[in-house]
């Protein structure tokens, strides 16, 4: 991601593109290459800086003791995660934030942000202004999953998520960002419950899918 792209993230909304490289030093700005998988942070951890992901995409995820594992969030190019805890020094993750993809994320010391240095310098209130309207937006999202995971049936679920994802479309047809096995853990079900009750809404002719394309047709009894 270069400057020009970056300013346009929601994080660097406003900022001017000349001011973007005296921030990145102003911030301790320190890129990092993840592979597909890698653990980035992990539950239990303690962090000092956000991320915020330039390539590629970071789930963040959930793990109980027996190892199941729920989704909570997909941060995508221009989106940023942890940046709770590390406003909070030495507050523990509740949450491992895990390369979803082959990703590269910038870190960003949030001490830094949050407090104006030596230099005076002028951005440090935009981008405040700027991270507490991402964390309200972050918070709307996990409102939504409580929402999506509140039925006690798995169809249920499954339809207040599509009918989410056919508002946000404009119509019954769309993909979502997920595939079988993370739709899963995002709802909160087994794998193969989900793939048996999608089954059965196609024989019903209630909707057509393919991986992660979605067509909603009839409507649910």
């Amino acid at each position: 991601m270069e400057i020009a792209d970056l300013i346009r993230t929601p994080l660097f909304r406003g900022v001017e593109e000349g001011a973007v490289k005296e921030i990145l030093a102003c911030l301790g700005a320190e890129r990092r290459q993840f592979a597909k998988d890698q653990v980035i942070c992990r539950a239990g951890d303690t962090v000092t800086a956000l991320g915020l992901v330039l390539v590629g995409s970071v789930s963040i995820e959930n793990d109980d003791f027996w190892g199941n594992r729920s989704i909570l969030d997909r941060v995508e190019p221009g989106q940023v995660f942890a940046e709770t805890y590390a406003c909070v020094p030495g507050e523990p993750l509740m949450v491992s934030a895990v390369a979803a993809e082959p990703s590269e994320i910038l870190f960003l010391t949030a001490a830094r942000l949050l407090a104006p240095c030596a230099k005076g310098c002028t951005f440090h209130t935009l981008l405040i202004r700027n991270l507490v309207a991402i964390s309200a937006q972050k918070n709307l999202r996990l409102s939504r999953r409580i929402f999506h995971t509140s039925a006690k049936t798995i169809r249920g679920r499954l339809l207040s998520y599509l009918s989410y994802q056919a508002a946000l479309a404009g119509g019954g047809e769309f993909e979502i960002p997920f595939n079988r096995q993370q739709l899963a853990d995002y709802l909160g079900v087994d794998r193969s419950a989900l793939s048996a009750e999608l089954g059965k809404m196609r024989r019903e002719g209630l909707l057509e899918t393919d991986r992660q394309h979605f067509r909603l047709l009839g409507e649910p009894l």
